[in-house]
């Protein structure tokens, strides 16, 4: 199901960061599609329907350990001394039962015999043989179930062992295919054009020109997407020329979901982008009260998605991670995505201009104490790339505060929060 192109209306000429997330949040649901692969190419895709264990799993008693099985019953506190009358390994089909005040040799993963409920540890034992008869020596101590899996320990017959919604890991597929199911329904990619805008943007590769910038954008928003459930293409470079930007608006949204671009978002006279969206679509206005990333906007054409970064690295980032990415999971048929933040002291000094919410690039290091304090990149600027690659986070100042000083505890939301390992 498409998403409306009247549902994000609001009265606001700069929305707060708080409001733009709640709005998106409400309005955002899943548009892609649905199609069946198999487990083997399955990591990372969102997952479109419920797996339900068939049977428990384990699906039968089993030994934890490589050892001697026994019936803690027939055990005396001082310990038992057990005759071997059977061996099992992992894999073995056969029900065996073992008679009273015996053991079963028995290895890691075998099924427990019938009438054993106890496994000794291999290591922990003696054997002896006494007229043809092997016996094993089990020390005392050992309480009963010690070093059993039990049927259904982990999965009952009949739990979800998953759940629509999450972006498949390997420990989820680890879980589905011990239910024994080798293909799944999963979402399929949703498809974006990404495109940078610029007269001065030039691709790496082409010789370097005095007035012009190398697209660092592009590269950096391509691998901030290759963590999404997304097929990416690549629409260029558009040139600061508001009948070329129409045209390639016009004709992107007639193939893509979702269009990405970053540049020409402000309100400049060489900026096009806020003006085609009103002209072809809806401009769902974005003038954010969020530093880095005021200039922002979002609209749609016709039910392709439309959204504008700044043109500045790390303003383009910051705004990808923190208003993008949650709707990219949303729109794919994941769940809204809201990053844990944690309260670190501050290592550092800061003023904020009141009324904006601020997101500075931060990292964690240790004062002299050994406690961990939080930094900040020593220089602002929204285009410094370096300070992306130094930081480990972001630090969020909201925006009644305008000081921040030593030791006081500020919000960090780590990268790893946001998909960047």
């Amino acid at each position: 199901m498409k998403l409306a192109d009247d549902c994000f209306v609001h009265d606001k000429d700069r929305l707060r960061h708080t409001d733009a997330l709640e709005i998106l949040r409400e309005r955002m649901h899943t548009i892609a599609d649905i199609e069946t692969v198999s487990l083997d190419i399955a990591n990372g895709r969102i997952l479109a329907k419920d797996i339900i264990a068939p049977r428990n799993i384990p699906a039968f008693d089993n030994s934890a350990v490589d050892g001697y099985a026994f019936a803690h019953s027939d055990f005396e506190p001082t310990g038992g001394f057990f005759p071997l009358t059977a061996r099992i390994a992992a894999g073995d089909t056969g029900e065996i039962e073992l008679p009273a005040f015996s053991s079963a040799r028995i290895f890691t993963g075998a099924r427990m015999p019938k009438g054993a409920d106890t496994i000794a540890m291999q290591e922990d034992c003696e054997t002896h043989e006494q007229d043809g008869t092997r016996f094993i020596a089990i020390p005392a101590g050992l309480k009963r179930g010690a070093n059993c899996r039990l049927a259904g320990e982990d999965v009952a017959t009949g739990d979800i062992v998953a759940k629509p919604g999450i972006g498949l890991r390997p420990q989820d597929l680890a879980a589905i295919a011990s239910t024994g199911a080798n293909k799944i329904e999963v979402y399929k990619p949703l498809q974006v054009g990404l495109l940078s805008s610029g007269n001065e943007i030039l691709r790496p590769g082409e010789e370097f020109r005095q007035g012009k910038v190398y697209d660092a954008n592009h590269f950096m928003l391509r691998g901030l997407l290759d963590n999404s459930n997304t097929t990416l293409i690549d629409l260029g470079v558009c040139p600061d020329n508001a009948d070329q930007v129409n045209s390639l608006l016009q004709k992107a949204a007639s193939k893509f979901d979702i269009i990405i671009s970053s540049g020409g978002a402000s309100k400049g006279e060489e900026d096009y982008f806020v003006d085609a969206l009103s002209t072809l679509g809806k401009c769902h206005l974005w003038q954010l009260a969020v530093k880095p990333g005021r200039p922002m906007s979002f609209g749609q054409i016709g039910t392709t998605l439309v959204f504008t970064l700044p043109g500045n690295p790390v303003a383009a980032f910051v705004c990808f991670l923190l208003y993008v990415r949650p709707c990219l999971e949303s729109l794919s048929g994941g769940k809204w995505k809201t990053p844990q933040r944690y309260q670190i002291p501050a290592g550092f000094s800061h003023n904020s201009k009141p009324d904006r919410r601020e997101f500075l690039r931060g990292f964690i290091e240790q004062d002299e104490a050994g406690k961990s304090i939080l930094m900040k990149f020593d220089r602002d600027g929204s285009g410094l790339i370096t300070g992306l690659r130094k930081s480990s986070g972001l630090i969020e100042i909201p925006e009644e505060t305008t000081t921040i000083n030593r030791g006081d505890l500020v919000d960090f939301i780590p990268f790893t929060e946001m998909g960047i390992s």
